[in-house]
């Protein structure tokens, strides 16, 4: 089984902004597969699909403090590091753009570092989603915290398709033919 953890806030003062990239992209698959979440044994909501193959799952403790989450699901599920994708927003990738890795640091996002300290390992994939447009980026807690303007709105839905296509792609084709084909996809605002 491989769990996508999508990372965000709860709570609809948060719904539309940027830092919710994560949990857009599971409720993009969950609504592809015609499936809802459901509260959890812990601090998240979850939904298993595809025949028990994938489990979805949106911590609702918060971003700065998920890790704890993301460690009952390893536990509760036995997911294997190598089979758990966190999805997360950065702020260092321009919008439009995909990264994803089988392993890596936190990149400075405070999300990231709680599923790193809790899991204490660095060795599972993520997938990012790039957030940064021409806006004034620092303070990113400012800059996470809004929607995207208007005029970024298309092509940040279009990113976030793209990367639940990413998602379907390592659920399916495994992540290294998803990152060779994922990775170097920049989507523009003519997409």
């Amino acid at each position: 089984m491989i769990a996508f953890v999508g990372l965000g806030n709860p709570g609809g003062q948060y719904a539309a902004t940027k830092h919710n990239a994560g949990f857009w992209v599971v409720d993009e698959l969950a609504r592809r597969w015609k499936i809802g979440f459901k509260p959890g044994k812990g601090d998240y909501l979850m939904t298993q699909a595809r025949g028990g193959k994938a489990l979805l799952v949106k911590p609702t403790a918060g971003m700065n403090i998920c890790g704890p989450a993301v460690r009952q699901i390893v536990d509760r599920w036995k997911i294997a590091l190598n089979e758990l994708v966190i999805i997360v927003d950065d702020v260092d990738l321009p919008l439009g753009a995909l990264r994803i890795r089988p392993k890596g640091g936190d990149g400075c996002h405070r999300g990231m570092a709680s599923v790193i300290y809790q899991l204490e390992n660095m060795d599972f994939p993520r997938l990012r989603l790039g957030i940064a447009t021409d806006e004034q980026l620092r303070p990113a807690e400012d800059f996470v915290l809004q929607p995207f303007r208007r005029q970024d709105e298309d092509l940040a839905a279009t990113m976030v398709k793209q990367a639940a296509d990413a998602a379907e792609s390592i659920l399916f084709r495994g992540i290294n033919k998803t990152m060779a084909q994922f990775n170097r996809i920049k989507l523009t605002g003519d997409a």
